[in-house]
Parts: structure tokens; sequence; C-alpha cells
């Protein structure tokens, strides 16, 4: 079973392929991930921030055409036009709409929520995906696996704390996204088989820079100062490195064996919403944290334990 991260951008996608890893390769894959995980966080911090300057539509625009952008022409060179070759347009074209959505959500949530708490309610969706799954694929769970999803949500519960003033309607766009981003990767399931990854997270943030392009007139306002500009660079920057490192990672060690790294973001959103909005997550929320990160480990744990022989690696 393939698993996955969970961020504002374009989402990667491996492919199942039985592959044996060099304990080296595997400490490089894992590195690869934090440093990742990182430049995500640094992502969504810069995305709050830039959100009381712009307009969200266009930063989302900005964001998704500049990683699209270099992401075309790094792979381009030893690629050629083969790249963008796909046997299903129809569920590409779907795939990129619903990251969109997904990315939308994350945008409108990381404007009125600290970073920290947006990005520990987001990260309970892997384990939301099991649960969706087993509706709509048919996917048999172990009792174990419900367990840490209810010991997931109930993390998200205490993050949230209904009737306190945590709980209010900004926390439509964290489950909105979880929603969108389940669907996503639930597609990305069927894909896998037939699409190379290289080419879906190409073809997802032309999508997405294309669904932008179609809202920009009623939000073109370009920024006159050039610090906002160099916010947008950063995002583009940083979501594009952020990918690659992913794409490297999953290539140096199995997805089975990073996903429990992924929920390093957690940390580095706190970090990040200390650092430049003074923003310390309360006793309670960090309790929610550390039991959404916990549930999302164990549940990779239980993913090698039942799949010892697949290991998912990509092919570029």
């Amino acid at each position: 079973m393939a698993t996955w991260e969970t961020h504002t951008g374009v989402g990667i996608v491996v492919r199942p392929n039985t592959v044996k890893h060099a304990p080296a390769q595997t400490l490089t894959g894992i590195g690869c991930v934090i440093l990742a995980t990182a430049c995500f966080a640094i992502l969504d911090t810069t995305t709050k921030h830039v959100s009381a300057s712009v307009p969200l539509l266009l930063a989302l625009w900005f964001r998704y055409f500049i990683q699209a952008f270099l992401s075309t022409v790094f792979f381009i060179r030893t690629r050629g036009m083969g790249l963008f070759k796909t046997e299903h347009p129809k569920f590409q074209t779907a795939r990129g709409a619903l990251l969109f959505f997904s990315s939308l959500c994350a945008f409108y949530g990381l404007k009125y929520m600290p970073v920290g708490e947006f990005t520990a309610i987001a990260s309970i969706t892997p384990l939301v995906v099991t649960l969706m799954a087993t509706l709509s694929l048919g996917e048999k769970v172990r009792k174990l696996r419900w367990s840490l999803v209810l010991g997931a949500f109930a993390g998200t519960m205490v993050i949230v704390r209904p009737g306190s003033q945590h709980f209010d309607w900004v926390l439509i766009f964290p489950l909105l996204l979880i929603v969108t981003n389940s669907s996503f990767h639930l597609l990305t399931r069927k894909m896998t088989d037939t699409e190379d990854p290289v080419t879906m997270n190409i073809l997802t943030g032309w999508v997405g820079t294309l669904l932008g392009a179609l809202l920009l007139p009623f939000v073109w306002e370009l920024p006159t100062d050039w610090t906002v500009w160099a916010q947008l660079l950063i995002m583009g920057g940083f979501a594009t490195v952020g990918h690659y490192l992913l794409i490297m990672a999953l290539t140096k060690a199995p997805a089975t064996v990073l996903t429990p790294y992924f929920y390093i973001q957690i940390g580095f959103a706190v970090l990040g919403g200390w650092l430049l909005f003074d923003h310390v997550p309360d006793h309670w929320t960090l309790v929610g944290m550390g039991i959404v990160a916990l549930c999302g480990a164990l549940g990779a744990w239980l993913t090698v334990h039942e799949s010892r022989t697949p290991i998912m690696s990509v092919k570029s």
C-alpha cells in the first residue's frame, strides 16, 4: 500500500516496485524527507504571511505556475515531450482539479488558522483515506488500524476542543481539505499502475495553473512591494524543491519507511508560527498534535508490518 504526505502543494505519487535499499540509501531518503517537510512548512508559513498582502487566489496561481514551470524545465531536458504523455487525460484533469481545490482550502485555512494547528489537523488525511478506501475500494482494514483512525480523530478533537475558542467556522477549511485530499489520493491509487509519477505531478501542476488562471480576472492585482514578490517566489521555489526532495527520497527508501518522518512537518510548522507570528500552541493543543502524529506514525509502522514484500519507489 502506498503512503503519502499532505501539504498545500501538488501531491507526490509513488508507484509500486519491488526493490532493495541499502542502509545508507535509506538514511539519505530519510534526510530528504525531513528537508522536504521543512520546505513545505516554509511554504505554509509564507502562505499565511503573504495572505495579508495579496488576494489568496492570486498567490495560489503564482504558487502553482512557478512550481509547474520550474518542474517542467527540470524534467523536460531528459524526458522531452514524452513528459506529458498520459493514457487517462480525464483522470489527470480530475486529479489536478481535486488537488487545486484542496490547495484552495489550505490557503484559506492558513489565512485564518495558526500554521501548526492547521498542519496537525490536515495530517490525519492518510488515516481518513484508510476509512474511505474501505467504503469505496472494498479494502479490508484491521481493528488496530480502525483504532488509529479513531485515535487521530480524538487528537483532532483535543486540538479544536468543541465549545472552546478554537472551535469556530474556520475549521471548515481543514475539514474540506481532508475530504478533497483524500479523494485525490484514492484516485491516485487507481492511476499509479499505468501512469508515470513524474508526469502525474507535472500535469497536476499545470491543471492547477489553468484553473487558477480562470479566476485571475476577478482578483488580478499585481503586487507593488518587492517583498511580496520575494514571498511568492519563495512559495513556488520551496514547493518545487520540496517535491524534488520527495521524489529523490522515494528512489532511496520505501515510502512505508519514510512516512513516519512526514509528521515532523507539524514540528516545523509550530516553529514557523512561533518565529514569524509569535504564536505558541497551548498545552492541550500540543497534546492533540502529539496524538495525531503518534497515530499517523503507528499507522505507517502497521503498513510496514502488514506488507513487508512490496516496497514503493519512484521510477524517474
